[in-house]
């Protein structure tokens, strides 16, 4: 009987994740080179869990020198089919305001210095992200946040810029109202396009730290204010995934909107003109139809 296994990766604020049972800190190699961290493995409510934190535990990593493919391919090496992305990030919408959660359904990927693709030269791939959002997983991570009297907004676009840096006032107007972009952050790309390529269910919670630089009263971003807001957000962020996590236990169906078959066609490249040593390296994340071929 398939089981699912929850993977939580853990932006600015959220390092750990407190009430697992017979937690343990393990080591996870991956052929694309250093994850992030040690993963966090134990179970809760009976669920298997995996914690991965996205900076490292005490922030040492910058959103560019994240290695986002050993992250995702050390959660699938261990099993998990389920990824929850939680992230800070900027609004540019009143209603979502600091503390708020947002459901994030779309991307746009403003991001130019980072490896964005498992798939290159010696087996060429390509992956639709039309949907890069399960939403089955963005269903429950809806119902969760309510559940724990979270300000819960489904659905919003976000907008992945490089940083370190924040943004121009001219660039944050831009973003908000010539591109209908709801939230930004530096994080959530190309992690979501790698995730679809891994075949595994993902979604974002954008937790709201500040307005960006765009709002007439919020003036530039200030990260004194945003780590005030984000110590709060990530009582939240807990309270949230406690509530999530039980959601998950007993049999796993196949995903409804297929993320777990996103390989299915995807591979171009013909099996005699494949590169041996990537091949090898993909052996967790598409091992599914790379074994059978």
């Amino acid at each position: 009987m398939a089981q699912s296994m929850i993977g939580i990766i853990g932006g600015s604020g959220l390092y750990d994740l407190e009430g697992l049972e017979n937690p343990q800190w393990m080591t996870v190699d991956s052929p694309w080179g250093e994850p992030s961290d040690q993963i966090l493995r134990g179970t809760f409510n009976g669920v298997e869990m995996a914690f991965l934190p996205r900076h490292g535990r005490g922030h040492v990593i910058s959103p560019t020198d994240i290695n986002y493919r050993a992250n995702i391919d050390v959660l699938k090496r261990i099993g998990v089919t389920d990824v929850i992305s939680i992230s800070a990030c900027g609004s540019f919408r009143e209603e979502m305001a600091p503390g708020d959660f947002v459901i994030v359904d779309q991307f746009i990927d403003r991001t130019f210095a980072r490896e964005k693709s498992f798939f290159g030269k010696g087996c060429v791939a390509h992956v639709s992200v039309a949907h890069p959002v399960c939403e089955t997983l963005g269903d429950k991570l809806e119902k969760a946040g309510k559940a724990a009297g979270i300000n819960t907004h489904r659905g919003g676009v976000y907008l992945a810029m490089e940083g370190p840096q924040f943004s121009s006032i001219a660039e944050s107007k831009m973003y908000r109202e010539s591109w209908n972009c709801d939230v930004i952050g530096m994080t959530n790309m190309p992690e979501a396009k790698l995730a679809r390529e891994a075949e595994l269910c993902y979604a974002t919670v954008a937790m709201v730290t500040d307005y960006d630089s765009w709002h007439p009263d919020h003036g530039a971003v200030d990260i004194t204010s945003i780590i005030a807001v984000m110590q709060g957000n990530g009582a939240k962020a807990r309270a949230l995934l406690h509530n999530v996590i039980p959601m998950f236990a007993g049999e796993r169906a196949a995903c409804a909107h297929h993320c777990d078959t996103a390989l299915e066609f995807a591979i171009m490249t013909a099996p005699d003109k494949r590169d041996a040593g990537l091949i090898a390296n993909l052996d967790a994340v598409a091992g599914r139809v790379l074994n059978r071929a």
